[in-house]
Formats: C-alpha cells, structure tokens, sequence
C-alpha cells in the first residue's frame, strides 16, 4: 500500500505529521513515567536480576513507550485496531533484534540505539497503512461542551 503526498490536502498532510508528533511525545512520555515504575516493581518483587538483562530492560522499555502511545491514542479516539497496530510496529524492531542480541552478535547500546531507530520507521509505516485515519480531525474522549445554541 503506497502513500502518495501529492494525492493529499496540506491539512491532511499537517494532521498526519502532528499525529506523528503527538506519538513521539506521548511515547517519551511513556518512558520516562512508566519505565522507572517498571524498575521499581522489579525490585520490589525480587525480579531485580531478571529486569537488567539486556532483553527484559530493552522490552520493558518499548513496553513504557507502548502504553504511552497507546493510552495517548486511545485519549484521542483512534481506532482499536490502529492502536494494535501501532504496538505491533513498535514491538517489531526489538523483537527482531532480539535473537542476534541472544547470540552476542550485537551489543545492548546497538539493540536499543537501532531498536529506537528502526521503531521510528515502523510506526511511520503503520501510520501509511491506515493514513485515512491519521490524516482526519481526531477529537478527544473528553466531554463535549454544550454550546449556548444546543443547549436550548
């Protein structure tokens, strides 16, 4: 499935591109928020060990990033399965990197330098596969106001 720019509004090409913005922030977000908690879990639990091996951390990590994302996209009224699929691109690139890492093929800093990298790559590709929906006005799943002319 292609993406053709030049098919497209510059609105639509705006919206998506903030779309992409909204995610990186919210992932980011995710990070920093969810990745010491999960630390602390661990070590709480007596996972300590588990946690800093280089696979469990970097998971744990795109995990933080996931729900970050995630919950930012469902705040936002995306689609269920545009939000599956978006963790399923983010997941993709450490997964993958995950069995030259078990075979010392690769270093930690190269798994998470290029797992990031690659992650990029990969949400801009879910995001071409289901553009239509990146590229419309999404609301937000607060409450609407009512307006003085709807109210009565």
């Amino acid at each position: 499935m292609g993406y053709n720019f030049a098919m497209t509004s510059a609105t639509a090409k705006r919206r998506f591109a903030w779309h992409y913005v909204e995610m990186l922030a919210a992932m980011g977000l995710g990070m920093l928020v969810f990745h010491p908690l999960f630390g602390l879990v661990a070590e709480g639990t007596g996972w300590a060990g588990t946690y800093a091996r280089d696979d469990v951390s970097a998971m744990a990590m795109a995990t933080s990033m996931v729900v970050g994302m995630s919950l930012w996209m469902w705040f936002r009224a995306c689609s269920r399965a545009a939000i599956v699929e978006m963790a399923a691109a983010m997941y993709l690139p450490f997964v993958v990197l995950l069995v030259p890492l078990w075979l010392d093929v690769i270093s930690r800093g190269f798994l998470m330098l290029v797992g990031h990298l690659l992650m990029l790559v990969t949400m801009f590709l879910a995001m071409l596969y289901r553009r239509s929906e990146y590229e419309m006005h999404h609301s937000t799943r607060l409450p609407r106001r009512q307006t003085t002319a709807e109210a009565g």
